[in-house]
């Protein structure tokens, strides 16, 4: 088994509470870790035989295109829509963050965290 890790990958989309976010958007930062077997590919060097990062990649976007008021939410909809499109990835974990949240103070990002 292998791990295969798509970090720092950088949204700009309209999610969060506020009416004003869902607006204005923001800036989200994504990392995904993902568990496959990976033996194959590593024998033949044949994308065929391992999971294709481009088509992982468009999916993580696709979702971080649909509007979504909680991190929680967004974060569900990733998984699920990795777990139905990658059956052959036997485990996940996925980091959203959002970049200067409008928490009335001075704060990096807020983030969340989900394994599956």
């Amino acid at each position: 088994m292998s791990w295969i890790l798509l970090e720092g990958m950088e949204f700009y989309a309209y999610h969060g509470c506020f009416k004003e976010e869902q607006v204005i958007g923001n800036r989200f930062i994504v990392d995904l870790v993902i568990e496959v077997d990976t033996s194959g590919a590593e024998i033949s060097d044949n994308l065929q035989d391992t999971v294709n990062y481009q088509a992982v990649y468009e999916t993580v976007k696709a979702q971080m295109a649909n509007k979504s008021h909680l991190l929680e939410h967004l974060g569900r909809l990733i998984l699920d829509a990795l777990e139905e499109g990658f059956p052959e990835i036997r485990h996940m974990k996925l980091k959203v963050s959002k970049m200067h949240p409008p928490m009335g103070g001075e704060m990096q990002c807020v983030s969340l965290e989900m394994e599956r």
